[in-house]
């Protein structure tokens, strides 16, 4: 699932108030059936998050931050659990390099590890690609893919990238002033709004070029 939408729509908001991080100024937050505010801890546990844009502390370790989190999550066998993670992100090399020292890539590599350390049922994902060159960002895309297909888990993601929401979301939610003004998977919004790929359908919802269309 994608959240889309221009700066400002709502995006990051929205995941933060799935994490508790922002307390809703009306409604609920309900998810896997459970009210967020009276069962946050047990639904956090079940939760991750990912973002370029929050960094790891520098200092420390790849194994370092890998272990702090498994403990933050309380992950049975912390040891090994970071040991498998590490091995499915192809970090062995770096595991005792600091985090600060890493590129773009490896960082990248290194959020999602941390994001996985818990083996989310709902892993929440800001712009898991940005900045990242096309090679890398595919390898994450595609690993990204088999670990959902594997785990069976929901991964809600943000973008801006619409190839990459096309590619991996089966359903997408249109923000827009923090309203939802429509949902669908990729190919039913193309087909409603006529249009020859997602860009141009986000485009045209941005700039009020077409009638948005009812939920």
């Amino acid at each position: 699932m994608a959240l889309l939408g221009g700066n400002g729509a709502g995006k990051t908001t929205t995941m933060a108030m799935l994490l508790g991080l922002v307390i809703p100024s009306s409604g609920t937050v309900t998810i896997f059936g459970e009210d967020f505010e009276s069962n946050r801890y047990k639904l956090l546990s079940r939760m991750n998050f990912s973002s370029p844009y929050l960094d790891l502390p520098h200092r420390l370790s790849v194994e370092e931050n890998l272990h702090i989190y498994a403990m933050l999550y309380t992950v049975k066998n912390p040891k090994r659990r970071v040991a498998d993670v590490v091995y499915n992100l192809g970090l062995g090399e770096y595991l005792k390099t600091p985090v600060g020292k890493l590129s773009a890539g490896q960082k990248t590599r290194v959020a999602l590890a941390k994001a996985l350390i818990n083996s989310p049922s709902l892993l929440l994902l800001d712009e898991p690609t940005a900045s990242l060159d096309p090679e890398t960002a595919d390898w994450v895309r595609k690993y990204l893919e088999n670990w959902r297909k594997e785990n069976g888990s929901t991964i809600l993601l943000a973008s801006h990238n619409m190839n990459e929401v096309e590619r991996m979301a089966d359903k997408v939610i249109m923000l827009k002033n923090g309203k939802i003004v429509t949902i669908d998977s990729p190919v039913g919004l193309i087909k409603r709004y006529g249009r020859s790929n997602l860009e141009e359908v986000f485009l045209d919802i941005a700039k009020h070029k077409t009638l948005i269309k009812n939920i």
